[in-house]
C-alpha cells in the first residue's frame, strides 16, 4: 500500500475519532477546562509567590509553560483512545478491513493535535485576560504555536507505543502521570532556571520540556536573559532548535517502534 493511501486511510480513522467529540462532549468539555483551571491557579496562588529575577511579570513568564505542560499532557489521550479501542475490540474490526496498518496509528495521533489546538486557542485568550502578551512579531508567535504542536504530536507517538503495550486506559494514566509530571515540573515551565542549581539545574536544562517552555517564551517575546542566570548549556542557548532536534528524534524512534508494535499485537 503506497503513502498516499495510508495517510487517505488515517485521514479516515482521524474523522472517526473527531465524530466522537459531537457523541460525547463531555470529553472536549474536560480538556478545554484543565488549561483554563491551570491559568487561573498558578497566575493568581502562585503569581505573587514566585519572583522572575527580570522585568517580565510572572504571568507572562507562566504561560510559555502551562502551555508546554498541556500539550504534553494531551498526548496522554493517544494512549488512552488506543487502550480503550484495543478493550472494546475495534481494533480488530479495523484488521478486516481493507486499510494500511499505519492509518490507525495516523488517525489517533492527528485527530489528537486537533484537541491540542482548541486547548491552545483556549489557554492563550485564557492568558491574555491574566495579563499575558505576544511581544514579538506574528510570524514568530505562529511558529511558536507550531512548535508546541510538533512536540505534541511527537509524544502522541511516545504515547501510542505505551498505549499499546498496556492492557487497559486506567494503567496508561497512571504510567503516563509518573512520567509526564516529573517531565513538566522538573523544568522551568513554572520555576526560572535561576532558582535551581547542582544536579537539579543540569536536569532541568536538558529537559526537553524546559527547552520547549523557553523557545516558546521567546518566540512570544516573553524572555528575559536573567531568567537564565548561571547557566550556559547549549539547551538553553539553542532552545528552537534542541526542541527540533528531540521532535526529530522520537519521532525517527517511537513511529517504527509503534507501527511494529500494532502489526505485532494485532497478529496475535
Amino acid at each position: 500500500m503506497s503513502a498516499a493511501e495510508a495517510l487517505t486511510d488515517g485521514w479516515v480513522v482521524a474523522q472517526r475519532n473527531l465524530i466522537k467529540i459531537k457523541r460525547v462532549p463531555e470529553i472536549l468539555v474536560f480538556v478545554l477546562i484543565s488549561p483554563i483551571m491551570f491559568v487561573l491557579l498558578f497566575a493568581f496562588v502562585f503569581g505573587g509567590a514566585i519572583e522572575t529575577g527580570s522585568d517580565v511579570s510572572y504571568r507572562e513568564f507562566l504561560i510559555a509553560g502551562i502551555f508546554a505542560q498541556t500539550v504534553v499532557f494531551g498526548a496522554t489521550f493517544t494512549g488512552a483512545g488506543l487502550a480503550e479501542d484495543m478493550q472494546k475490540g475495534i481494533i480488530d474490526r479495523f484488521r478486516s478491513l481493507p486499510m494500511s496498518s499505519s492509518a490507525v496509528l495516523v488517525g489517533r495521533t492527528t485527530s489528537d493535535v486537533v484537541y491540542n489546538v482548541l486547548s491552545l486557542i483556549i489557554m492563550a485568550l485564557t492568558g491574555l485576560l491574566v495579563g499575558w502578551r505576544i511581544r514579538e512579531g506574528v510570524l514568530d508567535a505562529i511558529f511558536g504555536f507550531l512548535l508546541l504542536l510538533l512536540f505534541a504530536y511527537a509524544i502522541s507517538w511516545v504515547m501510542a507505543y505505551v498505549g499499546l503495550l498496556v492492557p487497559s486506559v486506567e494503567v496508561i494514566n497512571n504510567a503516563s502521570f509518573i512520567v509526564i509530571m516529573p517531565l513538566t515540573f522538573l523544568s522551568n515551565a513554572f520555576v526560572p532556571l535561576k532558582d535551581f542549581d547542582g544536579v537539579l539545574l543540569f536536569l532541568v536544562e536538558w529537559n526537553p520540556v524546559s527547552a520547549l517552555t523557553e523557545a516558546s517564551r521567546q518566540l512570544f517575546g516573553n524572555a528575559d536573559p536573567r531568567m537564565l542566570a548561571g547557566s550556559d548549556a547549549w539547551s538553553m542557548e539553542h532552545p528552537v532548535l534542541y526542541t527540533l532536534l528531540w521532535i526529530v528524534i522520537i519521532l525517527a524512534v517511537f513511529i517504527p517502534l509503534s507501527v511494529r508494535q500494532y502489526r505485532r499485537t494485532t497478529s496475535k
